[in-house]
């Protein structure tokens, strides 16, 4: 498998290339990444790529912009230098907040994503936990869609949860809410809200009983952490306790951990998708993606199905 791998880190997460790598038994790939003073991307790999199966590590956090374009020029040179597949490891797929249109004019710019993708020669994109899952059907290459929800019903699993209710912040994360109640043999709820505007909340309803329970938010991301703490605040004034937050991508942005250290959230359970500083809060747990991007890597080059990394095979 040596001979034919490369894979390649991105600026994003290096760390997380290297974890992936050594689950694979094989090093780093060698590449320059820099910048010209005009600010323009420079890419050189240092090592012959051709007709090799090449894969490159890229979350779309912050700077998105930068790191898009990056990843883009990456991918322009594999081709360039006749890679013979081009597989894109994004952990997390920025834009796809933005993947219909809910008001006129505006664009659907997770799709843009995509074709722009698959224009610049990738041949196959892997990625966990999608906003929306729907986001798959927007590209003409294989992808592959995984999920966290393993690794998090295992980890509440080894916390003993008294009494706990798996809680969907709106209609969209019912079905994970849902799975995630079945994994902990536990109830759950649905919380309604509307949104005045973008990274605002406001919770009109919930659905299901949370009174005297331990609720656990599932989202596939925090951004803000606003609409947590909103959520949190809702449960708190219906009888829930303290509530757990879990989500698979961190982005933190606008000083989201110290909002998150709020009195009525007792823990935030995230991923390695997106880097993460050395070290958070105690209230904050980073679970690692890497030995389930490495089982999946091992099944694109040796064939195989993506399905079986998971307990729910219809994920």
């Amino acid at each position: 498998m040596e001979g034919k791998l490369r894979i390649f880190a991105g600026s994003s997460n290096p760390v997380l290339t290297r974890q992936i790598c050594e689950r694979l038994g094989v090093e780093p790939g060698r590449i320059t990444l820099s910048r010209f003073k005009s600010g323009e991307i420079y890419v050189h790999y240092e090592e012959s790529i051709r007709n090799c199966d090449v894969f490159l590590v890229q979350s779309l956090a912050h700077p998105i912009n930068e790191l898009f374009v990056e990843l883009l020029v990456m991918i322009d040179a594999a081709k360039r230098a006749s890679a013979r597949t081009i597989n894109i490891i994004m952990p997390y797929y920025g834009y796809a907040r933005q993947e219909r249109k809910s008001a006129p004019r505006e664009p659907i710019s997770a799709k843009m994503v995509a074709d722009v993708l698959t224009t610049a020669g990738a041949s196959r994109v892997v990625t966990i936990d999608l906003h929306a899952a729907a986001i798959q059907g927007f590209f003409n290459i294989p992808v592959d869609h995984l999920t966290a929800l393993d690794l998090m019903t295992d980890y509440l699993k080894s916390q003993n949860i008294s009494n706990p209710v798996v809680v969907s912040p709106d209609a969209g994360r019912a079905s994970m809410a849902e799975k995630l109640a079945n994994g902990l043999d536990a109830p759950f709820a649905i919380m309604i809200k509307k949104r005045p505007a973008h990274n605002e909340s406001v919770i009109t309803h919930v659905i299901g009983d949370v009174e005297g329970y331990t609720p656990i938010i599932i989202e596939d991301l925090i951004d803000t952490g606003s609409t947590i703490v909103n959520v949190a605040q809702g449960l708190k004034e219906r009888g829930a306790g303290e509530a757990i937050v879990c989500a698979t991508h961190g982005l933190f942005s606008d000083h989201a951990e110290e909002r998150l250290r709020h009195p009525w959230i007792s823990q935030v359970v995230i991923t390695d998708s997106i880097a993460q500083p050395d070290q958070h809060g105690p209230h904050v747990t980073v679970l690692s993606v890497a030995p389930m991007l490495a089982r999946a890597t091992q099944y694109i080059l040796d064939g195989g199905s993506i399905a079986t990394l998971f307990k729910d095979q219809g994920i």
